[in-house]
């Protein structure tokens, strides 16, 4: 029993060299998460010839408009292109439900107050929160990614596999903690040697390298000087369209 990993938008928030923002693709025997949901979705999705009808849920890391931001136009997609009357779960950090709202109403002022033609399922999590969705448990922790505002890394178990995805993080020790056992981790990686306080450099990673218990780590948030230097990176860089199996 496989689970396959697909790489719509491994970017970061400036879309360096011409990546999509962060989503991916989780297609397990029993559903298809959306985890992460950048701005550039719906064309990201369109590229790799994959229908939006396939998403059960959508798993958000946390609520900067690089990883939500492109919840709106897929309640758009699902009002006028590929009518949806089935449920769809959007789980992420408190305030989720509240800040799509928000942004829908920024992006759309007239349709404010719209009902949208199928029901909407939010699950808002904490620290060491989960849920099951479909045949997936989904396990969050915090990772400090933001000084208020909760930023999450998500793990996901199903059929005998485990995925876990960093979302945006700065480095610390318990990255390596909740990575343990992964047979993917999906780890962050937005410079090359720059320290940045609030994202993870490959130099981080390099140092730590050996004490990390994980099976495939692949670097993705990649940001313009990662991409120019990746000749000097062993590990496996993440690319839009680039299919993993599990």
């Amino acid at each position: 029993m496989s689970v396959e990993l697909t790489c719509l938008g491994t970017g970061d928030a400036f879309g360096s060299v011409g990546r999509h923002c962060a989503g991916y693709l989780v297609d397990t025997p029993g559903a298809h998460l959306l985890l992460d949901a950048g701005p550039s979705i719906l064309s990201a999705m369109k590229a790799r010839r994959r229908s939006t009808a396939e998403i059960d849920a959508v798993v958000v890391s946390h609520l900067h408009g690089d990883h939500f931001g492109g919840i709106p136009f897929l309640f758009l997609e699902y009002r006028w292109e590929a009518l949806r009357t089935r449920p769809l779960i959007i789980a992420g950090p408190p305030e989720t439900e509240a800040r799509v709202f928000e942004l829908k109403d920024a992006l759309y002022r007239d349709a404010r107050g719209e009902t949208l033609p199928f029901p909407l399922e939010f699950i808002e999590l904490g620290d060491g929160g989960a849920c099951e969705i479909a045949d997936v448990r989904l396990e969050s922790f915090r990772v400090p990614h933001q000084q208020k505002a909760l930023s999450l890394g998500h793990r996901l178990r199903t059929g005998g596999r485990t995925l876990v995805y960093s979302g945006d993080t700065a480095w610390t020790s318990d990255i390596l903690r909740s990575s343990s056992g992964a047979d993917l981790f999906l780890c962050e990686c937005s410079t090359f040697r720059t320290p940045h306080p609030t994202h993870v450099s490959y130099a981080e990673i390099e140092a730590n390298r050996a004490s990390f218990d994980c099976g495939a780590l692949l670097l993705t948030h990649l940001g313009r000087e990662v991409r120019e230097r990746k000749g000097e990176i062993p590990e496996q860089l993440a690319d839009d369209g680039l299919v993993i199996r599990i």
